[in-house]
C-alpha cells in the first residue's frame, strides 16, 4: 500500500468516513523523497523510543516503527485513529493513543526525560504549543525532528536583528537547524505555504547549561517585557515593564555591553541571559 499516493489516501479516508480537517491542519505527505529526508534527519536506531504527534494514516509511522524500538503515535481524530490501527496492525512495537496531545498527560505514555525523540509532521496550528509543552516542561525529549511551516522554522533559527520570543523559547532549550525546505506541492491537500524539516538537538546539554545560569521563569519574564512593544527601543519596554526609571534601564543595558538604543530583536540568546541576570534585582 503506497501511503504517499493521493488516490490511496482518498480511498482510505472514504472507507472510514473521514476527510482532511483544515482546522486541525491535516495535510498528508505525498513525497517519498521528503519522507526519506525526515527519517535521515532523525538519525534513528533500533534502541530509540519515538513519540509521533499527528500520525495520520501512518506514512511516517511505518518508517519509524521499522527502525525504532518503540513508537507511540498520538492521534486526536477518532476515524483516522481507527484506520491507522488497521493499517499498522502488524507493527507490534507501535502504540496508537487516541488523545489530544496538548491536554494529555505525557507521563502516562511512559517516556523518560531525554530518553526519547519526537518525530512528527506537526499541524501548523499547534506548533508553538508543542514547543512550549515539550521544551518548557518535562519529560523533555532528547531531540525533535518536526515538519513545520517554513516561515516558523526560519523565525526559530533567526539571529541578531530578527530574534523573536518563539526563537528564544526554542534556543534556550536546544539547538535548532533547518534540514530541508519542503514545497507545498508535496502535500495533499496542498497547503497555502511551504514547510521545512526542523531539527532541535542537544536539548539536555543546552537546557541544563542555560538553567544553571538563570531560572527559565526569570529569563522569559524579561524576554516578554523586552518584546512587549517591538517598535520601541528596549530601554523603554524595560522601564515600563519593570517600573523602573528610563535612566536605570539604560544604565543596566549599557553595563551589560549593549547599545541603549537597541531593540529587542537585536539581542541574541546569550545577550538576553546576561540582561536577565543583570535585572534580577528588579
Amino acid at each position: 500500500m503506497d501511503l504517499t499516493s493521493p488516490e490511496v489516501i482518498k480511498s482510505i479516508l472514504g472507507e472510514y468516513g473521514a476527510k482532511p480537517a483544515k482546522e486541525r491542519g491535516q495535510n498528508f505527505l505525498i513525497s517519498r523523497e521528503t519522507l526519506d529526508k525526515i527519517v535521515e534527519t532523525a538519525s534513528l536506531d533500533k534502541n530509540d523510543e519515538i513519540l509521533e504527534i499527528g500520525p495520520g494514516l501512518g506514512v511516517l509511522t511505518n518508517e519509524l516503527a521499522g527502525r525504532a524500538k518503540r513508537v507511540v503515535a498520538v492521534e486526536t481524530d477518532r476515524k483516522i485513529a481507527k484506520a491507522l490501527r488497521k493499517i499498522m496492525a502488524d507493527r507490534d512495537n507501535l502504540e496508537i493513543v487516541e488523545d489530544d496531545i496538548l491536554t494529555s498527560q505525557i507521563l502516562n505514555l511512559k517516556l523518560a526525560e531525554y530518553k526519547y525523540k519526537i518525530v512528527a509532521n506537526l499541524p501548523y496550528q499547534i506548533t508553538s504549543a508543542i514547543f512550549k509543552k515539550f521544551l518548557g516542561s518535562g519529560p523533555r525529549p532528547a531531540e525533535m525532528t518536526v515538519m513545520v511551516q517554513k516561515e516558523v522554522a526560519e523565525r526559530i533559527c533567526a539571529g541578531a536583528g530578527e530574534e523573536s520570543i518563539l526563537a528564544l523559547s526554542v534556543q534556550f532549550f536546544g539547538h535548532p537547524e533547518i534540514a530541508a525546505i519542503v514545497p507545498r506541492k508535496f502535500f495533499w491537500p496542498e497547503p497555502a505555504v511551504d514547510s521545512a524539516i526542523l531539527k532541535i538537538s542537544r536539548i539536555k546539554e543546552i537546557s541544563d547549561k542555560n538553567k544553571e545560569k538563570i531560572e527559565p521563569e526569570k529569563f522569559f519574564r524579561i524576554v516578554k517585557i523586552g518584546f512587549s512593544a517591538r517598535r520601541k527601543q528596549l530601554h523603554n519596554n524595560l522601564s515600563a515593564g519593570l517600573r523602573i526609571s528610563d535612566e536605570e534601564a539604560k544604565q543596566v543595558i549599557s553595563k551589560t555591553g549593549f547599545d541603549p538604543k537597541a531593540r529587542a530583536q537585536d539581542l541574541v540568546l546569550d545577550d538576553w541571559i546576561k540582561l536577565a541576570l543583570a535585572l534580577e534585582s528588579y
